[in-house]
């Protein structure tokens, strides 16, 4: 039996992120007051990797992550970039982010066959997107040993670095390739065309956490909803720039393209949260074929926990004070 919330509801939730555009839903709830409609005050950390995310995520220091699912399930799999104090219970509650995805490159280099010998950034060697990259390279002609990856952290980190000409190419989250390409850099490939439908960022728990803070999960993960719903409906789209605008100290062109490079058909911000099971299987997938100790893993089930988010669904955002 699930014990009953021992947290007081107005104690904040504290959820670490990465930097970038896919935090929008996050900006809209917080200032259209959608968390503090569902008692949930929410502390919001950027991560300068992947690492120190898990780390500090299964040692009690943050609520939920938004992250790779990749990540979660390597570290679950004993497949991590880094060793935890205590065996990891993580789960999957929400979906974030589908594609968006895009290997870019120095503006000189305009094929794979020219990253032959180069250094490539990446958040981590063995978790995240690595081996989405890794694949894209593959089928653009490269195999293990023509490339080395080197391990530098989220993508705003990755963008600087390829800014000040130090890596060859990175894989970048959209809309964080928008200033590269502005500056004549090379978009070599966009993932979700290259691998098909890909499971990227999703909303992630410690189990025994989620089954203690069951009322504050599910308020959360209603309120992100709410502000996906919002963020895609046409009326609204002036604000949301305004609020991207804000966020990401962008100027309105940079704001417009992030609009539509992230409310897309295929790829995005995912519509109402709801998680892509056949994106997670394209995850495990090429985890199956990249990930030591090998594995071959094909049961999205065991990383996903979708009650909280069934419940979620089941009862109306609060109405808003007078």
């Amino acid at each position: 039996m699930n014990q009953p919330d021992s947290t007081p509801q107005s104690k904040p939730l504290e959820v670490i992120v990465f930097g970038g555009g896919l935090n929008w839903p996050i900006w809209i709830a917080q200032e259209r007051a959608y968390f503090a409609r569902n008692g949930v005050p929410v502390n919001v950390t950027q991560t300068p990797n992947s690492v120190f995310m898990v780390q500090n995520l299964v040692a009690g220091k943050f609520d939920i992550g938004m992250a790779a699912i990749d990540n979660l399930i390597a570290y679950m799999e004993g497949q991590g970039e880094a060793p935890l104090a205590a065996q990891p219970d993580l789960v999957a509650v929400m979906g974030n982010q589908s594609g968006t995805l895009k290997v870019v490159a120095l503006p000189e280099i305009k094929r794979y066959s020219e990253l032959k010998g180069k250094t490539i950034a990446v958040d981590a060697l063995t978790t995240g997107f690595a081996f989405v990259l890794r694949k894209m390279l593959e089928q653009g002609g490269l195999k293990d040993g023509d490339y080395v990856l080197e391990r530098l952290g989220g993508t705003p980190f990755r963008v600087q670095a390829l800014l000040e000409r130090r890596y060859a190419a990175s894989i970048v989250n959209s809309p964080l390739e928008l200033p590269l390409l502005a500056r004549g850099y090379t978009q070599l490939g966009n993932a979700i065309e290259v691998i098909g439908n890909y499971q990227g960022t999703v909303g992630f728990v410690q189990r025994d956490w989620a089954r203690r803070n069951e009322a504050r999960l599910v308020g959360f993960i209603r309120a992100w909803v709410a502000a996906v719903d919002w963020l895609y409906e046409p009326g609204n789209r002036e604000d949301a720039l305004r609020i991207f605008m804000q966020n990401m100290k962008a100027d309105r062109a940079s704001a417009e393209a992030g609009y539509r490079l992230l409310l897309g058909e295929r790829e995005g911000i995912q519509r109402r949260a709801k998680l892509d099971l056949g994106g997670v299987r394209k995850v495990l997938e090429l985890r199956s074929q990249y990930g030591e100790p090998r594995k071959t893993l094909t049961d999205p089930s065991k990383y996903i926990d979708e009650s909280y988010y069934r419940k979620a669904m089941l009862s109306p955002l609060p109405p808003a004070p007078h």
